[in-house]
């Protein structure tokens, strides 16, 4: 696999589907409903890209072996999602180009990646995070020079890893996440990344982004673990 192949013509293709079904992401003013806190702005990376050939990871056919995507994991000292594994990225300021120039501030400054290798493919519908009220818009990027990637700031980020997509599509790697807040039980797609499990907004449009491509496979949803807290 090339980096310009399928995967690349197929995130070109996604970002098409989505700016033509907006039913991407549900309407933010219905999800976030009357609040005294103002809704923040934010954006993260969703950066995919071709591991290293030396790198050991499970083959499946849906997707090419070496096609991974980055993910980090939230400082457990954080206000809001800690511990949880994300993409890169944080809030929109006002000097930041949009919601591309924002992610890409906060994915170098959170793992070191050099910008100028990742060629933004565009940006999907933003997904409200109610829990934070943030509205929040993923930047489709695709790794033409991949850089060394590490953890620079303990007090946000304290891993950085490269995972890849054919062990997210393994149906033997997926999951649902249960969580219980004040008397509900809320379900969602997780995925199992070598003993970490990713959930919530990340696993969300992991989801999403594997169903729209055509890239997820058939797996038990009936399957359940309890979400870290």
């Amino acid at each position: 696999m090339t980096p310009a192949a399928a995967p690349g013509a197929a995130l070109a293709d996604l970002l098409a589907l989505c700016a033509a079904r907006p039913v991407w992401a549900p309407d933010p003013e219905q999800a976030f409903g009357p609040g005294d806190r103002p809704v923040r702005e934010s954006a993260v990376l969703v950066l995919f890209g071709v591991l290293d050939a030396a790198a050991a990871h499970a083959a499946h056919p849906a997707v090419a072996a070496d096609l991974d995507v980055l993910l980090t994991r939230r400082s457990p000292t954080l206000r809001h999602h800690p511990g949880q594994v994300s993409f890169p990225g944080g809030g929109i300021d006002p000097g930041d180009d949009g919601p591309a120039g924002a992610a890409l501030r906060e994915a170098q400054e959170e793992t070191g990646l050099d910008p100028t290798g990742v060629r933004v493919l565009g940006t999907l519908p933003p997904l409200p995070v109610t829990a934070s009220r943030n509205l929040v818009t993923p930047v489709l990027g695709w790794w033409d020079r991949p850089s060394a990637v590490a953890a620079t700031d303990p007090a946000e980020t304290v891993d950085v890893f490269r995972v890849p997509v054919a062990d997210l599509v393994d149906p033997a790697n997926r999951v649902t996440a249960t969580l219980t807040h004040v008397g509900r039980t809320h379900r969602g797609p997780a995925f199992d990344a070598d003993g970490v499990l990713v959930w919530g907004f990340t696993a969300y449009v992991l989801d999403r982004v594997l169903d729209a491509l055509g890239w997820a496979v058939p797996w038990d949803a009936s399957r359940t673990v309890p979400a870290p807290v």
